[in-house]
């Protein structure tokens, strides 16, 4: 492993996490990983793990970073005034690129570790993230950057902010930790409904689910969610649930094209509006699709379309997606 390569870990929700080690477990190269989450107790052998300080928690001496300025009057989105935590992160990664070596950097995601890395001199490749990114710091990201990976496929998702540099953009398709694994042949599938949720927030509470369930007659698992347990690997609940309810995260819609599930999307609110661009799931039919929780007497009738989906979740491109990306980014450390 002649390569070293950097890669920040944004540390809201678990999906940049999950998305490091899929691509990451498919380069040949020796990746240090940078963010404020814990090191995980599974990395790729190939990994290591330096732990950034917080830079979103109030600060003893510059108190609330929200009111110092964070975005220096709209050009950036997140490098508060005087927070030492913040001074710390930039710090603890200039002096890792100072003795590393480091060939390239992916970032996933934030504006200003692309800047800053790039301004250490540094090729930089920047995962991007769906909804509307037309704003100035993400242009400025994405010029800076040498290239720029989409998770998704482009035929189901084109998005007008991106074709200014579409040159340099790959378009994966859905990275997904089940790739590769073998669907069951046939086997008894589990009753009622699967909820699954993710860590990055929701605007439904354990109430809406009890209601759903109650006028749906069936019996629903949470996972992740509003009060639901959290399983690691949800494999064997996704691949035998008749119908999946979930979110509309990146990682969530590649999990449910690696299993060909039937499934009912739900964007949640995030910035930027990334889930609700998950609308071509709608047009294409490869999920029913809903803007906010439906009603209790939605219900019934929501599952039954979705049972009856026969949807061509081939075209959501998560097989080889993964070793895509990786090919991507080893292409800019060989440069």
């Amino acid at each position: 492993m002649s390569r070293r390569i950097g890669w920040y870990v944004h540390h809201q929700g678990l999906g940049h996490l999950v998305r490091m080690r899929a691509i990451a477990g498919e380069l040949d190269a020796r990746v240090v990983c940078f963010s404020s989450l814990a090191e995980p107790a599974e990395l790729p052998p190939n990994c290591t793990w330096i732990r950034l300080p917080r830079d979103d928690e109030p600060d003893p001496v510059s108190g609330d970073p929200a009111h110092s300025d964070p975005t220096a009057g709209g050009l950036l989105h997140w490098a508060p005034i005087g927070h030492r935590g913040h001074r710390h992160r930039l710090g603890a990664i200039a002096e890792a690129v100072a003795g590393e070596g480091l060939d390239a950097f992916v970032v996933d995601v934030s504006v200003e570790v692309t800047l800053f890395v790039r301004l250490l001199g540094i090729r930089t490749i920047v995962l991007a993230q769906p909804g509307d990114r037309s704003d100035a710091p993400h242009r400025l990201a994405f010029d800076a950057a040498e290239r720029i990976v989409a998770p998704w496929p482009e035929e189901l998702l084109r998005p007008a902010w991106l074709q200014p540099v579409r040159h340099k953009t790959v378009f994966t398709g859905g990275i997904s930790r089940f790739e590769g694994r073998a669907l069951p042949d046939g086997g008894e599938r589990a009753a009622g409904v699967l909820l699954l949720g993710g860590r990055g927030g929701q605007e439904v509470s354990e109430a809406d689910v009890r209601a759903a369930a109650a006028a749906s007659g069936g019996k629903w698992r949470i996972l992740g969610g509003p009060s639901g347990e959290w399983a690691d690997d949800p494999w064997r609940e996704l691949v035998t649930a008749p119908v999946v309810v979930s979110w509309a995260g990146q990682n969530a819609v590649a999990d449910l094209a690696a299993v060909d599930a039937r499934a009912i999307v739900i964007p949640q609110p995030r910035p930027f509006d990334e889930q609700r661009a998950t609308a071509a799931l709608r047009g294409a039919g490869l999920a029913v699709v809903v803007d906010g929780w439906p009603e209790p007497p939605d219900w019934p009738g929501l599952l039954a379309r979705a049972s009856a989906l026969s949807p061509d979740w081939g075209r959501w491109r998560t097989a080889g997606a993964a070793r895509r990306a990786a090919d991507a980014v080893a292409a800019v450390a060989r440069a």
